[in-house]
This record gives C-alpha cells, sequence and structure tokens, in this order.
C-alpha cells in the first residue's frame, strides 16, 4: 500500500467511522482492542478541545495519510500543544498534562499546518499555510503573539529544531520532490541536505531521520549522515508503509506512523498505527491495532509514555490526543521482526 506525504496540509476534525462500506459497523467508542493489553491509554483532551485529524486518504486499497507533525510535549513534560480548529482557523493551543482543564491558544494565525517545541523550550516554530505557499515561523512558547518569519515563497513545512538550537530543520517541496533543507537562526543561512520528508535531528550527532518513498510508493524511515555522507534505511518492510519518525529520549528507539490491513472476513481495511524499532533498525513492532487511524505520536519526555492523536473512544469518531505506555524498554511487545 502507497502512501504519499502531503506538503500541503489537510487537517479535519474528525473523520467519518464508516469509510468504506464493509467497515460500516466498526464501533469507534471502543479504547483499546485485545491486541493493546497493557498500553495503559489514557485521553487527554476532550471532544470541545477540537483536536485537529491529520486526513487519511483510502483508494482502491492505497492508504495516503497526512504525516506532518501537530502534537508535542514541553521540555518539562508538563504541557501539551496540540492543533486545534475553531472559528475557520487552525491554530496551537496548550493544555496541562496533569489537570487537563482548559487550553490556552498560543497562535494567533490563520492556517497553522504544524509545528514543534525547542529543546529548551522556549520558542515553537510552525508552518503555515498562505496562498500556494507554506511559510515557517518562529514564536515564543509563552507570552508575546509576535512571530519571526522563517521562510518565504516556498512550500515549507515539518519544521523541528535541532537540539543544539542552532538551527531549524525543515522539509521543502519542490518539482523535483521533496527534500530535507536546514535555517541557521544566528545568520539566516539555508542549507540543503538530502532527499527525504518529516526530518528529525538525531541529538549529539550530525545526523538526521528522515522519510523516503520507494520506487513502489511505499515509505521508509532512513538514517542520513550528513558529515560523512552515510544514508542507512532503518524501517522497511513489504506489507507496511512508515513515516513521522522520533528518536526517544534516551536515544534507544525510532517511534513512527505505520500502515498496517485490517480483516473482516475476506475484505481488507487499511489503517494506520504507531510502530517503534531500535535505532539500529532491529526489533520492529506494532503498538497499536485499533480500527481508528492513530498519528501523530509524541514521545512524553521521560521516554516511557507516548501521546498520539485517534478517534478511538469516540462514538462520533471525533479526534483527541491520548497517552499510551511504552513498555518495551521492559521486553514488553507484539514484535514484527528482529532483524
Amino acid at each position: 500500500m502507497a502512501n504519499k506525504i502531503m506538503a500541503k496540509a489537510v487537517l479535519t476534525l474528525a473523520l467519518a467511522a464508516a469509510t468504506e462500506a464493509a467497515w460500516a459497523q466498526v464501533d469507534y467508542s471502543v479504547v483499546a482492542v485485545n491486541e493493546e493489553t497493557g498500553l495503559e491509554l489514557t485521553r487527554i483532551t476532550q471532544d470541545n478541545d477540537y483536536v485537529c485529524m491529520p486526513e487519511v486518504r483510502r483508494n482502491a486499497g492505497n492508504l495516503n495519510w497526512l504525516s506532518n507533525r501537530i502534537i508535542d510535549i514541553s521540555t518539562d513534560g508538563q504541557r501539551l500543544a496540540y492543533l486545534s480548529a475553531r472559528n475557520n482557523t487552525t491554530n496551537i493551543f496548550i493544555k496541562d498534562v496533569a489537570r487537563q482543564g482548559s487550553s490556552v491558544q498560543r497562535t494567533n494565525r490563520r492556517a497553522v499546518i504544524d509545528f514543534s517545541y525547542s529543546h529548551d523550550g522556549r520558542y515553537l516554530c510552525f508552518s503555515e499555510r498562505s496562498g500556494d505557499c507554506n511559510q515557517i515561523f518562529q514564536t515564543a512558547a509563552e507570552g508575546s503573539y509576535v512571530c519571526r518569519q522563517i521562510t518565504s515563497g516556498n512550500t515549507d513545512y515539518s519544521p523541528v529544531y535541532t537540539d543544539d538550537m542552532k538551527d531549524i530543520v525543515f522539509a521543502r517541496q519542490e518539482n523535483t520532490g521533496v527534500s530535507v533543507w536546514s535555517y541557521n537562526v544566528a545568520n539566516n543561512f539555508l542549507a540543503n541536505y538530502t532527499r527525504g520528508m518529516n526530518p528529525c535531528p538525531i541529538k549529539g550527532r550530525k545526523a538526521l531521520l528522515c522519510a523516503r518513498t520507494d520506487a513502489s510508493g511505499r515509505s521508509e524511515i532512513w538514517r542520513v549522515d550528513y558529515e560523512t555522507g552515510v544514508e542507512e534505511c532503518l524501517m522497511a518492510d513489504p506489507a507496511h508503509s512508515f513515516t513521522t519518525p522520533s528518536v526517544s529520549p534516551d536515544g534507544q528507539w525510532i517511534l513512527a506512523v505505520g500502515s498496517s490491513v485490517l480483516m473482516n472476513g475476506a475484505q481488507r481495511y487499511a489503517n494506520t498505527d504507531i510502530f517503534v524499532c531500535r535505532t539500529d533498525g532491529t526489533q520492529l513492532t506494532q503498538l497499536t491495532y485499533h480500527a481508528a487511524d492513530d498519528l501523530s505520536p509524541a514521545w512524553g519526555r521521560d521516554g516511557r509514555h507516548i501521546y498520539f492523536i485517534s478517534q478511538r473512544g469516540s462514538a462520533t469518531a471525533t479526534a483527541n490526543v491520548w497517552r499510551m505506555a511504552f513498555t518495551l524498554w521492559k521486553g514488553e511487545g507484539n514484535i514484527i521482526n528482529n532483524r
């Protein structure tokens, strides 16, 4: 099944439960299925938080989804940032993870697409759709709405800071495809690195993870060392596509969205779920199995929890942010392969 990573974001409040006639009876109100025993699932947001749901398209057996990151956790692990659609705008909102009360609007824009926290917790960088372009901005994580414009006149998205805060790495859509770029915060210097999408800089190294689509249309996770030029395929499987990579706080695991297939008798239903593997590419493991689409995963700062967006637990298939326990560090899980 092919996965096309869309450069121009399409965000929806909810995805209809009955996307195919054979699955019209799927009960999205179920919180967890049998294969998810031990995940300790907790819903963090409520329906009136209007959490954006990345679009998922199913067509003739092909599965395409928006792979941009639209949730993140603050450096101290106390606050959840997420995209919310209200009053015909899409903006970043922040909620206290422990209290799970009201949310505070953090940006005052028209069409924010995706974002990430800086490693020191002081800033948010985000992309916003403007006409035919996506432009990247930086703003304070608290206080003023004032934004610093980083790029313009291009289709840029998926911005994320390097751990030293010197660069913002992002993806740029061009006529020849999608590639990874960086913007130097101090001198405004732009640099192009490699082919790929969903960039994730690796802490302490001049290297990054990214998603790439192979000749068959299936997406894989690659590690690119831009100092030595070495490129390695870490997360690939004939039965799955993978996007949206991120490295665990301890540097031992890669988290990603992956495609999967559910069976209803003889009928197949393409789905998105959460996967992990070791940073050397071994122990590829599927974590979620629900018929709902699970997307945009983010590590908790303790590395023992994962946050993600899903319509599970809602009879109306309304999207919310959920938290699950990550138990693989204790050796638990359903390993797909251990190459």
